[in-house]
């Protein structure tokens, strides 16, 4: 431990961090050698009592690993401390899932619930995470826990997807999660070098490289295992060998001879078998197979692979271990070192190799008969490494199948991706794997696509097409298969592929696959705004899906045909078609929460916004219970969180977005809550902020635009207001307008407001804004301006939506002018919207804003009285309702027309629901609330925090450590539920 006292400080701070109930993660990254493994111990063996370790450690498998294999071993040693019941019982909905990661559960399992499989293969992966990290949470609370995994740089894509989540989703938890790997065996394209490069963005991670020993710390390192104080020859000697490096201080100072020049090996490879070649033959020969098993191997497994007997096996271990190759942990050996076993591996003769594999493959497939454990991964491995394609191909095959039920479909997709690579030099592939190679394709672009390899499985989707003839069975599957993977990725192009995909199946194909592929179709209708043709292939789905009995697809078909006849106008058809949904989906988990999402957001675009909350909520409920939050969940929670603004419930609003993101939810999904986040921002005051934050994600939404009308209509209006608030018309224009583009404008409830904002641009246009913002061609300036009388047309085409009257009123108030002046200056108008906006079904924000706009309006006509009345009230509204642009802009109207308000700018915060969160709630958060929870020492250091200083400097002037300064920022940080010091500052109410 020379040289890593203040690594190991560092650990025992995170664990009193964590004890306080502040998650962290530690990442220790360092050259082999460098003593990782050894701090790791050492920490480890220092754990008080009530601290509870789970520890594992990655399996080098090549380049497909067992899936989950550290993850299975620490969760292994919490059953086997607390039972397996307790463990299942604290899982909640993931029991299921946890129960398929680790089989020797599944009695239990049966006799605590009879729950159904999950709903569909992606639903799997997301139910196995939650359900680990609410087990982990659970037992947090009873003891910290520390979860440690080593050797990520050999970790599996199952593990890391796993560990990228728990990173995110343990925040109400006391776990220390301790992470190892090799630094220089993450070479680039290893899947390992983006999830470091997100730790290192997270102010919940922190990062700990291993530095060499100096030439004073080998010295101290060699005289503790010499006795005696060294030489300045020998430390000559041991340090320019070693270059500082730990593991190889003691190897070198292990060797006879060490303290001159004459005995020590020439190279590195010498030095690392140095201890290998002077054991006996015997001894040499275990080591041989042991280093084909991998660093760890347990003493039933080498009793069935080592060709010596019993009391051979027993003399050569004992060799091994005395002479400090191996050590014993448990049942298990181990190599004192993964250098060492990767030397002795490497030296082995090619026949050696292969015969050992071959044993090692042997082994597991009599363990895999006899006992519970999936092992089939381990033996296709071993089996490649014999040489022997015939038995390495069906065990791929079944290894893929097991990391399917495990739901690790990153590593069921290399697996299968193994079979087919393997596919035309094995006799009967057909027989060994069960399907012909069209079918394990397919099979590997799903899992691919489960995976979040978008891409790669439309690649291989594509390819199996290519090789596919038309009349064959599988031609309409793939097809299908090819339009949802074109959808996955925001690409166009699925709807044409559907319907090749009808016409394949002709009159004669599956009545099943029909049902799906009329279903997905009408789903992409709707979703690009050919509401006629989704209500029409919606309604042939549901005669489909009558026709096999199949309530599920009967309820999706109906909800389908429901919302998209609720866009086009008919809203209580819409809604009593969905009312029709849910009865058909009753029982039916996933059809229901495919009503959930649809019938809360039909709510929200109608005006009933606590009704839509009701629901989402409802859904989102149903939705952590069945273990898929991070998927259906992640859609209502968005749901949730616009009706809730429209509230007022900023804060309420912002502990669901929080939460959400947290989640690490796939593409479209994310793309909801950052557009909400983002619009949040804006509205809440911060306008530059939200065009950075914009900037950011854009070219994720610009993806997910080009197939989805909603979202297409939704961002152009974020981005249109943001571009408003920072006086840029022309980029206001260009989203705006996209309200235009097509000439029958879909989906009211989201074209309705957009059509609203670019009446703003055309009044901010027109009333020289365009000047203050460093002027506009005046050919855009007549582009904007004549735009009116198509967006009229277009506004009076859905005269019939519910909330029509209200963003007609406020379209016509943006451009009404007053005699003698320009759009938007006519009180009278701005009155009618304030009136408009008074009703329960508009979102709270517009009355302040037509307020606002009344106040200048009055203003611009000589009304001081009337506007100081005006304006009063607008403000009063903007501070209740926490509108905080509405607020900031009325202070400044108030200031330079020298009028006094009550309640201005410097008046305290507007009182919002709930707990806040970083990023959306700041302009809005109570200043005595966030504070009430800071100790006295914590103020102290959020002072200096505001005057800028850094935790050295905070430390200097405290008279504290750097560290102990660094510990008290992350708890305020972590209290106020801020990104940055300089947030943390200015929600606290110290930096204005």
């Amino acid at each position: 431990m020379v040289g890593r006292d203040a690594d190991l400080s560092r650990l025992n701070e995170r664990l009193d961090e964590v004890r306080a109930g502040a998650p962290f993660t530690v990442v220790i990254g360092g050259e082999a050698g460098i003593g990782k493994t050894r701090l790791i111990r050492e920490f480890q063996l220092g754990l008080p009592s009530d601290v509870r370790l789970l520890a594992g450690q990655c399996v080098d498998l090549g380049s497909v690993a067992a899936p989950y294999a550290p993850v299975k071993a620490a969760l292994r040693t919490l059953v086997a401390e607390v039972g397996p019941e307790r463990v299942l019982e604290a899982a909640g909905p993931g029991r299921s899932a946890l129960a398929a990661l680790l089989p020797e559960l599944a009695a239990a399992e049966t006799a605590i619930t009879a729950m159904a499989a999950p709903a569909g293969g992606g639903a799997a992966t997301g139910q196995l995470h939650e359900g680990i990290a609410v087990l982990l949470e659970t037992f947090s609370r009873e003891r910290p826990i520390v979860f440690a995994i080593e050797d990520l740089h050999w970790v599996d894509a199952a593990t890391l997807a796993l560990l990228r989540f728990l990173m995110r989703a343990l925040g109400s938890s006391r776990v220390l999660t301790v992470l190892t790997y090799r630094s220089e065996d993450v070479t680039r394209g290893h899947p390992l070098r983006p999830f470091l490069s997100e730790a290192e963005r997270d102010r919940w991670v922190e990062r700990l490289d291993l530095s060499r020993l100096t030439r004073a710390q080998v010295r101290k390192l060699t005289r503790s295992l010499i006795g005696e104080a060294p030489t300045d020859k020998v430390i000559d000697t041991v340090f320019s060998r070693s270059d500082g490096v730990p593991f190889f201080v003691e190897e070198l100072v292990g060797l006879d001879g060490c303290r001159d020049e004459s005995g020590l090996p020439d190279t590195l490879r010498e030095l690392l078998l140095a201890r290998y070649e002077r054991l006996s033959e015997g001894a040499q020969a275990l080591l041989r197979v042991v280093s084909v098993g991998g660093v760890r191997i347990s003493h039933a497994l080498l009793e069935a692979v080592f060709d010596g007997t019993a009391g051979e096996l027993d003399l050569a271990a004992r060799e091994s271990v005395l002479a400090g190759v191996l050590t014993i942990d448990g049942d298990d050996y181990t190599f004192r070192h993964a250098l060492v076993r990767e030397a002795i591996l490497a030296d082995l003769l090619p026949g050696e190799r292969a015969r050992f594999h071959a044993r090692y493959a042997e082994a597991y497939e009599t363990a895999a008969a006899a006992g519970t454990r999936r092992l089939a991964a381990e033996i296709s491995f071993h089996w490649l490494g014999a040489h022997d394609a015939a038995r390495a191909f069906p065990a791929a095959i079944q290894a893929m199948r097991e990391a399917r039920a495990a739901a690790a479909f990153a590593t069921a997709a290399q697996l299968g991706e193994r079979a087919l690579g393997l596919w035309d030099v094995v006799p009967d592939p057909v027989g060994a794997a069960g399907m012909v190679k069209l079918e394990l394709m397919g099979r590997t672009a799903s899992h691919l696509r489960n995976a979040g390899e978008g891409e790669r499985s439309l690649a291989l989707v594509k390819a199996a097409l290519a090789e596919c003839p038309r009349d064959d069975p599988q031609y309409p599957r793939l097809l299908r298969d090819k339009a949802v993977y074109l959808a996955n990725v925001g690409r166009p192009g699925s709807i044409p592929v559907l319907e090749d995909a009808l016409e394949a199946l002709g009159e004669h194909g599956s009545s099943e696959l029909r049902m799906t592929v009329l279903t997905v179709l009408a789903g992409r209708f709707m979703i690009e705004g050919r509401l006629d043709e989704a209500v029409d292939t919606a309604e042939r789905a549901l005669a489909a899906a009558l026709e096999i009995d199949s309530p599920r697809y009967a309820s999706i078909a109906t909800n389908v045909a429901a919302v998209s006849r609720a866009s086009r106008g008919e809203v209580e058809a819409g809604l009593r078609g969905l009312e029709r949904a849910r009865e058909l989906a009753e029982g039916d988990g996933s059809a229901l929460l495919r009503y959930w999402v649809n019938a809360s957001d039909l709510q929200f675009l109608v005006g009933n916004h606590h009704e839509a909350v009701r629901l989402a909520e409802a859904g989102l409920e149903q939705a952590r219970a069945q273990g898929v939050e991070r998927s259906s969940g992640v859609i209502l929670a968005s749901n949730a969180v616009d009706p809730l603004f429209a509230l007022g419930e900023w804060d309420r609003a912002a502990a669901l977005i929080e939460r959400a993101l947290a989640l690490d939810p796939p593409g479209p999904f994310g793309v909801y809550l950052q557009r909400a986040r983002i619009w949040a921002i804006l509205w809440l005051g911060e306008p530059v902020r939200a065009a950075e934050e914009l900037r950011g994600v854009r070219s994720v939404m610009t993806e997910i635009m080009k197939v989805e009308t909603q979202t297409r209509l939704s961002v152009s209006r974020v981005t249109a207001e943001i571009a408003l608030a920072n006086g840029d018309i022309a980029e206001a224009w260009r989203e705006a307008k996209r309200v235009l583009d097509r000439g029958d404008v879909p989906l009211p409830g989201y074209g309705l407001p957009l059509i609203w904002v670019a009446a703003r641009v055309i009044g901010a246009a027109r009333a020289g804004a365009v000047e203050r913002a460093g002027g506009l061609p005046d050919v855009l300036t007549a582009e904007i301006s004549a735009a009116e009388p198509e967006l009229r047309a277009a506004l009076d085409r859905m005269h019939g939506w519910p909330t029509h009257a209200l963003w007609a009123a406020f379209f016509d108030a943006e451009l009404a002018e007053a005699p003698g002046s320009t759009a938007g200056s006519d009180a009278a108008a701005w009155q009618a919207a304030a009136k408009e906006a008074a009703a329960p079904t508009a979102p709270g924000y517009l009355a302040p804003y037509a307020l606002l706009r009344q106040g200048e309006a009055e203003l611009a006509c000589g009304d001081r009285a009337s506007a100081k009345v005006t304006l009063q009230s607008a403000l009063d509204l903007a501070l209740s309702g926490g509108v905080g642009a509405v607020r900031d802009r009325v202070s400044r109207v108030a200031t330079a027309a020298g009028l006094a308000l009550e309640g201005g700018m410097g008046a305290g915060r507007a009182k919002t629901a709930g707990g806040g969160a970083p990023g959306i709630a700041g302009a809005a958060a109570s200043d005595d609330l966030a504070t009430a929870e800071l100790t006295a020492r914590e103020r102290q250091v959020l002072e200096l925090i505001a005057e800028g200083l850094s935790n050295r400097q905070i430390g200097e002037r405290l008279f504290i450590s750097g560290k102990t300064a660094s510990v008290h920022v992350s708890a305020i940080l972590r209290k106020l539920g801020a990104a940055t010091r300089t947030e943390a500052a200015y929600r606290a109410g110290v930096l204005r």
